[in-house]
């Protein structure tokens, strides 16, 4: 019954201030009443007045925090180009948890260039955030691309390595490091610490062999 009254005097109010402060032509009022009766009928028709208020719950915080992927990928990657300011992009998206944009963005990119490494890496990143840190055949494919389209490149190995060591798939992970770490220069800035991944992953996986 409450439903009902709110909207009677809201539909009042609503009608004699437009007739009495709005311009109308003639027979502008009569249209006026109308609409407001017909409105009040298309309430009666669907409106359910008397189900109790209740409150939308609090929307969900999807947002993520900062990954090894966005902090690692500029020390392997070009940091002032045109394929950065889109991984930059996607990276934003994927922190609010909106990782289909991500996909957008970086899909958008690969159509103007589909040759980048450093954009289909972003791709297999952003797919395996999607689907919640597993590495779907998607993901794979796309850090196959990335491997096929700079064979040299340090980052298609290293984060399809990072993504089976967070999927726990640390065989594969070690696999895929220790690869890259043979054929990694003495000098390369990441050299050190993927040493100490390689060797984490040897000691975790020598450990479940014994047990």
């Amino acid at each position: 019954m409450t439903g009902w009254v709110i909207l009677i005097v809201l539909a009042a109010v609503i009608g004699v201030g437009l007739a009495r402060f709005g311009r109308f032509p003639r027979g502008g009022v009569e249209l006026l009443g109308a609409a407001l009766l017909l409105a009040l009928a298309g309430y009666a028709w669907q409106g359910q007045p008397g189900l109790a208020g209740r409150p939308t719950p609090p929307r969900a915080d999807v947002a993520r925090a900062n990954s090894d992927y966005g902090a690692l990928r500029e020390t392997m990657f070009e940091r002032f180009t045109g394929d950065a300011q889109v991984l930059t992009t996607a990276d934003a998206f994927q922190r609010q948890g909106l990782d289909l944009y991500a996909i957008g963005v970086l899909r958008g990119a690969l159509v103007r260039r589909p040759r980048s490494a450093d954009l289909w890496v972003g791709m297999g990143n952003a797919l395996v955030a999607h689907a919640d840190g597993l590495v779907t055949p998607a993901a794979e494919l796309a850090f196959a691309r990335a491997a096929k389209a700079s064979p040299l490149h340090p980052g298609p190995p290293f984060f399809l390595g990072l993504a089976y060591a967070g999927s726990g798939q640390f065989d594969r992970a070690r696999d895929a490091w220790a690869g890259l770490l043979a054929r990694t220069p003495a000098n390369a800035p990441w050299r050190a610490d993927l040493a100490l991944r390689v060797r984490a992953l040897d000691a975790l996986l020598a450990s479940d062999a014994t047990r």
